[in-house]
């Protein structure tokens, strides 16, 4: 610990030392099960009680204490061997965790109400845990209910927020403090006699912002110190063209010599100063470059060590974020009367500390959804032959410069059958339609909001808000999300995340004369393809790959670019894809791998089609970042003959005279926009989509369309953001609007009329005229 504690209170210390013995005290509880209750295991525990005591005493708190000594007893009796610790007794325990991490967290003026309004749950508990530590019979305790506000929250390995000074507390008194505060024995490492305490490091106070700054500056300073390396290749061309000068100089005195023509003194003293000046100046560039070299070597090495210590100041453990998981497993699994295991492989990984708290929510989801969907009953699973205890195994990894984060379980899998059913069901495709769906389709349901498989709602699952927050974090943070099953053998999610979000490493490729940056995360490979085996398949072009026809497109037709002539007969292609598609990106060019320094784009531009950040090159010339998923979409939309036409404004009048309305649909889900887009065009209507509401936004600006249909739940912005936008732009206001939900929520439908939408409906719609009856009602027949 650092020596100067003076800016916190008394309460700011017992909160730091309260989150690091109760994650001990948590971990520790809930590993008694498994490795049995021996004196070495409960050492650690009980210090941790007993910390807790004396340090909630010099607080005040004394609900604190009490809880803190009752367990604490519980704890020694256990360790003497008087007492066994069965697993209604560390229920009981666990509730006492639970009291103080509530005790800890209530601010200070709060204190008295809380202890004198949950004064009889503390006396009950003490009189438990007193019949626990006498050897009695204990009633019924209830298990702790599992619930994400109860999760024991994870300190900080390294940064301590900021406090507002505080009176200095007594020396002694913050002494005692400072002592317990560091960090304790793992309660998993079991020795012989107490265990000897870590050795504890300094902690200083250091903002998250002044840190995430550090961050972008330590990476700008890696990417700038590489405009070294342009500047010494340019002297390495100076210094051959001045070797070359010094060569003509010499060629030209041979030449003279030997037509035997005698130079006069003067002429040749003049030329043999200026070849001793070329010298001279050939060899001071020499050691100028050397010297440059070798700073440019020491710049980037310096600046690649700086990048890389402040990259791992920002990193944690994956164990710091997961520390409550095994007891969510453990009383999750109990509610539910199931047998499980719990496994983690990779725990030390580092993880970027923003990507660190922002995977609890989404882990949390599929731990839960794995704890209830996935896993079997003891003798479901007894019957299929497995193991009654199921498995979930959590592992992480850096792959390829990637953060890798693997959910499994070996529960009963994905019924795709029942998939198909349940989709049909909720009225987002018809069963002619998801007949034809190929497995990754069918999965990206899984992914829409409010979508879930079982058949009652409980308060573990079922209300269809799980895989939606794992797909909006991950690609918040430019990741990606994979998930496989196979039906009675388990499911697997891979979460693919970077590893810093301030700095990617990218391919740069040249399209159109310009350089674009593709994230490296976000390829599958890269290839040089000969032009015959570019095969057509439905007058589109493809090639094979993976035994697969895999769609061509050029890049500069997707950035809207002039396209470059091309004479070679092997053309580059970077092939990217998301869950569902897969194409491959012709471009003019490959001009290797940078890691680039993030920027976003001006806010003012709005979301840019197919661009999500820009940087600069080691040269000084601004290089654009792609958007792959965007991208794939506009390829998608492209390739399937749906491609938005930006249309000028007398364009747009002839168009009207002559041709059927136009009708934008938006929608994130592919499966709801080829529904919509089939029965508007067998209609009649000509149908332009977008894949969210920025893409409807871009969309709706720049062409002209009769009417928007629009979803409701979508990323980036979703369709209520998008109908406000369109009713505030005055150019735009008078289009009609509607949306179409899945979920038929009141006060869904209540906001969206007040922005201004037309009408309300819900994809129940599709199964009967309502949706084309509407259609009609607001803009009249597609060719009137």
């Amino acid at each position: 610990m650092s020596d100067d504690l003076s800016g916190f209170s008394m309460m700011d210390l017992f909160r730091m030392e309260a989150e690091e013995r109760l994650a001990v005290l948590s971990q520790g509880l809930v590993a008694l099960e498994g490795t049995g209750a021996t004196a070495e295991v409960i050492e650690p525990l009980m210090r941790a009680a007993h910390s807790l005591k004396g340090a909630a005493r010099i607080v005040g708190l004394g609900t604190a204490v009490q809880v803190a000594h009752a367990m604490e007893d519980c704890l020694v009796a256990a360790q003497k061997g008087q007492i066994k610790l069965e697993p209604a007794h560390i229920d009981a325990l666990l509730v006492g965790v639970d009291l103080l991490v509530q005790v800890s967290k209530i601010s200070e003026g709060e204190q008295e109400s809380w202890q004198s309004s949950h004064g009889d749950k503390v006396e009950k508990l003490v009189a438990d845990l007193a019949s626990i530590q006498a050897g009695q019979a204990l009633g019924a305790t209830p298990a702790p209910t599992p619930s994400p506000a109860i999760t024991i929250p994870v300190p900080e390995s390294r940064v301590v927020p900021q406090a507002q000074p505080q009176v200095q507390p007594l020396p002694e008194l913050s002494r005692a403090i400072a002592a317990q505060a560091s960090p304790p024995p793992k309660a998993s490492s079991p020795g012989p006699g107490p265990a000897a305490a870590e050795p504890a490091d300094r902690v200083v106070r250091v903002t998250a912002e002044s840190l995430t700054r550090l961050m972008g500056l330590a990476g700008e300073s890696l990417v700038q110190t590489r405009r070294f390396r342009p500047f010494v290749e340019s002297l390495l061309l100076l210094k051959s063209r001045q070797s070359g000068l010094l060569e003509t100089l010499q060629r030209l005195e041979d030449r003279l010599s030997s037509a035997g023509k005698a130079l006069p003194a003067a002429e040749r003293e003049l030329l043999s100063t200026v070849r001793g000046q070329a010298s001279r100046c050939l060899e001071g560039l020499g050691e100028t470059l050397e010297t440059l070299e070798e700073f440019a070597r020491g710049s980037e090495d310096l600046s690649g060590r700086l990048h890389h210590e402040v990259l791992a100041s920002r990193m944690r453990p994956l164990a710091d974020g997961i520390r409550g998981f095994p007891r969510l497993v453990r009383d999750v699994s109990r509610q539910l009367g199931k047998q499980v295991k719990f496994e983690v492989v990779g725990e030390t990984t580092g993880v970027d500390r923003d990507i660190l708290d922002g995977l609890d929510a989404p882990l949390n989801h599929l731990i839960r959804n794995a704890l209830d969907h996935g896993l079997e009953m003891p003798e479901e699973r007894r019957a299929a032959g497995k193991n009654p205890a199921g498995t979930i195994r959590l592992e992480a990894r850096h792959c390829a410069g990637m953060l890798q984060i693997v959910l499994g379980d070996d529960g009963r899998g994905i019924d795709l059958d029942r998939l198909r059913v349940k989709v049909v069901e909720k009225g987002l495709t018809t069963a002619p339609v998801v007949s034809r769906l190929s497995e990754a389709e069918l999965l990206d349901f899984l992914f829409l909001p409010g979508f879930s498989t079982k058949e009652k709602v409980t308060e573990i699952s079922g209300r269809g808000v799980g895989l939606d927050v794992v797909q909006s974090m991950v690609q918040a943070v430019r990741g990606s999300v994979q998930v496989s099953s196979q039906f009675g053998k388990g499911t697997r999610f891979i979460l693919q995340l970077p590893l810093t979000v301030s700095v990617i490493r990218a391919l740069l490729a040249e399209i159109a004369g310009e350089p674009f940056a593709f994230p490296l995360n976000r390829i599958d490979r890269i290839l040089m393809l000969d032009r015959q085996d570019i095969r057509d398949l439905e007058g589109k072009p493809h090639m094979l790959l993976d035994d697969q026809p895999v769609g061509l497109v050029e890049a500069a037709q997707i950035l809207e670019l002039p396209a470059a002539p091309r004479e070679d007969s092997r053309l580059p292609v970077v092939v990217a894809s998301d869950r569902s598609h897969r194409f491959g990106v012709v471009v003019d060019r490959f001009l290797g791998e940078r890691d680039l320094r993030v920027a976003p784009l001006d806010p003012r531009l709005g979301k840019v089609p197919n661009l999500n950040s820009s940087s600069v090159l080691e040269n000084g010339w601004p290089v654009l970042i792609i958007d792959v998923e965007n991208l794939i979409r506009s390829i998608d939309n492209l390739l399937s003959g749906r491609q938005i036409k930006k249309l000028s404004a007398e364009a747009a009048v002839h168009e009207e005279a002559r041709g059927p309305k136009r009708v934008l649909v938006v929608d994130d889900s592919i499966t709801v926009r080829e529904l919509e887009r089939q029965l508007l065009e067998n209609r009649g209507y000509t149908v332009d989509v977008a894949v969210d509401g920025v893409d409807g936004w871009n969309a709706v600006r720049s062409g002209r369309y009769d009417l928007v249909v629009s979803d409701v739940d979508m990323p980036r912005m979703n369709g209520i953001q998008l109908v406000a936008h369109i009713k505030e732009d005055a150019r735009l206001k008078a289009i009609p609007v509607i949306i179409v939900s899945y979920k038929d929520r009141e006060e869904d439908r209540i906001r969206g009329l007040d922005v201004g939408a037309n009408f309300y409906l819900t994809k129940s719609s599709f199964h009967d005229q309502t949706f084309l009856d509407t259609v009609v009602d607001l803009i009249g027949e597609a060719g009137s």
